[in-house]
């Protein structure tokens, strides 16, 4: 099974995993302004280190930083969902030991920097899954730069990890499966379990997929604190 993953939008994609869709950085103390089209929730990993607030009237979003670091802030707007990594005062993560642990694991691996594909690599075994997510947690490539090639085994292992999360939040109520390139999720949530469910999403899995979210979500008492 080849799943290409190359993506150009910042929100209006389909679903979220390592890598994060984009990059944005702010001083510590500062404020920076990102326009989009639409946004209705977004939800900041450490709020000790960022806050977002939407502004409507503008159509932009205002990111905060307030502590040196880096956090990872989730998006929302009309069904679909974004992963953005926001660094506070800090340079690009690179990680020498994890792109030597990577090739090692996933020998057709592909880097090149100045393409627009940066990187190519076949999702072959276990340990080359693993060393991807660990790889895709740095800056050395976001999302839209990224063409992954699954086999089926691998696709189901991911799958599998993902029903152990989801069982942890949803105790039973949440079912996901792979419908080709897409993965499907059924059930009954509350609005801060669907949030978590999405943390689990971006947590546990590679690359980015088709989501069919048809989770029937009802509304929670009170917002969630992210993952946990």
């Amino acid at each position: 099974m080849r799943l290409v993953l190359t993506l150009t939008l910042i929100v209006a994609t389909p679903a979220l995993a390592w890598p994060v869709d984009w990059v944005h950085d702010v001083e510590t103390g500062k404020e920076r302004f990102v326009r989009l089209p639409r946004l209705d929730w977004a939800e900041v990993e450490d709020r000790k280190l960022a806050q977002v607030e939407w502004l409507a009237d503008s159509n932009e979003l205002l990111l905060s930083g307030l502590k040196t670091g880096r956090t990872v802030v989730l998006l929302g707007a009309e069904g679909k969902v974004a992963a953005w990594r926001i660094r506070v005062g800090q340079k690009p993560m690179q990680d020498e030991k994890a792109l030597q642990a990577a090739q090692k694991a996933c020998p057709d691996l592909k880097l090149t920097p100045l393409e627009e594909v940066k990187l190519t690599v076949t999702v072959h075994v276990e340990p080359c899954r693993q060393a991807l997510k660990a790889l895709f947690q740095t800056d050395l490539v976001e999302a839209r730069a990224l063409e992954l090639t699954w086999t089926q085994e691998m696709l189901q292992a991911q799958l599998k990890e993902l029903q152990r999360a989801f069982e942890g939040v949803a105790k039973g109520r949440v079912n996901a499966k792979y419908v080709g390139a897409g993965l499907v999720l059924t059930g009954k949530v509350s609005e801060a379990e669907h949030r978590r469910l999405l943390w689990e999403v971006l947590q546990r899995s590679l690359g980015r997929f088709a989501l069919d979210d048809q989770l029937e979500v009802t509304p929670s008492g009170s917002a969630d604190a992210g993952p946990r």
